[in-house]
């Protein structure tokens, strides 16, 4: 797979990406509102609004959704409002979570287009320009999803994560826009056709990642999903092993929950496109199984030698010659993604290949294990009612 992604990514780039550095001038700038839910956010709020202000697209609006907030955030944002002119805050008295957030908000504007951006989010200038470029290409494009670059690097944990964000995450979205279809965008900056939401039922709150299930509605509904890697939005990352941990069993529980309230409309003919994206899912998932059986295997061996056959045992999970080869597949993936992407980034990127190296032994092992245990997690919660409520990221 990482040979794949590194073709696909490498076909992308020379076919979409490396000619245009500038966003075109457009026939007709139709009216864009920048979405933002917030909950919870006064330490990112401000710079976060002041940066989508920024913006150099010429007709837009800013509206935020304040999902209940208790902090010193609803303050913040009266003040912003005296001072930006193009700001509109909604507040909701109780906390219905960021599905039901975008959807009120999407409710509340009358715009062609939804950029809808986290509130930890620093939106590039240029970002909705890009975005608006690729949704009138076509009428059949619902969704853009960008390219998020990751602005805090004071940890290991969030170190690798820049590698990632670019060998891994971006790498696999270039592969999966040549395939036609996309697993999902990326919740903290996609820019929506406000008809094509509205045609899906808007975003779900009935699974933790909306992004997930907004993404596989649009495309079961004939609707394509295009990656934008000039659309560039600066964001913060966890920087502990614990928070890493929140984040990717949420991520892995909303990729199993889409599956689960979609896989009855997944396997028509007219939708077959979509068929590689849910086989993905479900090898991935199944590979992160196979580590988990290996280590009980290698613990049992370990523990009770004689009571296990000598078929299960494994005497070590140490690699040997395979490992290698894994090893310099996995650095030749990173070194392509960090050239590709060494022109959105603001640091030299490729320093961050030191970095790098320690991305198998940390995140394989937190994705296997995130994987493991969010699908029991997805299978006792699916089919309930009630909305997914969030709390604030500690940062």
């Amino acid at each position: 797979m990482a040979l794949f992604w590194i073709v696909g990514s490498l076909v992308f780039y020379w076919r979409r990406e490396r000619r245009r550095h500038q966003p075109p001038t457009l026939d007709a700038y139709p009216q864009v509102t920048v979405l933002i839910p917030c909950h919870n956010e006064r330490i990112t709020i401000e710079q976060v609004v002041r940066a989508a202000a920024a913006s150099t697209y010429p007709h837009f609006d800013i509206l935020v959704i304040d999902d209940a907030s208790t902090d010193e955030s609803p303050a913040t944002l009266e003040r912003l409002l005296a001072e930006i002119p193009n700001l509109r805050v909604l507040r909701l008295e109780r906390n219905l979570g960021k599905a039901k957030a975008l959807s009120l908000g999407a409710l509340a504007t009358k715009a062609e287009y939804l950029m809808c951006i986290d509130a930890d989010a620093l939106l590039d200038a240029e970002a909705i320009h890009w975005m608006v470029f690729d949704l009138e290409r076509s009428p059949r494009v619902g969704a853009v999803t960008g390219n998020p670059r990751v602005l805090n690097r004071t940890t290991l944990v969030s170190r690798i994560q820049v590698g990632e964000f670019s060998a891994i995450i971006g790498m696999i979205k270039r592969t999966q826009r040549l395939l036609g279809r996309v697993y999902t965008v990326s919740g903290v900056c996609s820019c929506f056709r406000h008809r094509a939401v509205h045609e899906v039922g808007y975003w779900s709150s009935q699974t933790v990642t909306e992004d997930v299930d907004i993404s596989w509605k649009l495309q079961l509904a004939y609707w394509g999903i295009l990656y934008e890697p000039r659309a560039v939005c600066w964001i913060l990352v966890p920087e502990s092993l614990r928070g890493l941990w929140r984040q990717r069993l949420r991520w892995a529980r909303g990729g199993i929950e889409a599956a689960l309230c979609h896989n009855r409309s997944m396997f028509h003919w007219a939708r077959r496109r979509m068929w590689p994206v849910f086989a993905e899912l479900m090898v991935s998932t199944a590979w992160c199984y196979a580590v988990f059986l290996v280590l009980v295997a290698w613990i049992l061996t370990q523990v009770i030698p004689a009571w296990m056959p000598s078929s299960l045992q494994v005497a070590t999970l140490l690699p040997g010659w395979s490992g290698s080869l894994l090893a310099m597949v996995c650095l030749l993936q990173f070194l392509t993604g960090l050239v590709l992407d060494r022109r959105y980034e603001r640091h030299h990127l490729l320093r961050q290949i030191f970095w790098a190296i320690w991305y198998p032994a940390l995140y394989w092992v937190i994705t296997a294990g995130t994987s493991v245990v969010a699908l029991p997690l997805a299978l006792r919660h699916h089919g309930r009612t009630g909305h997914a409520v969030w709390r604030s990221p500690d940062r």
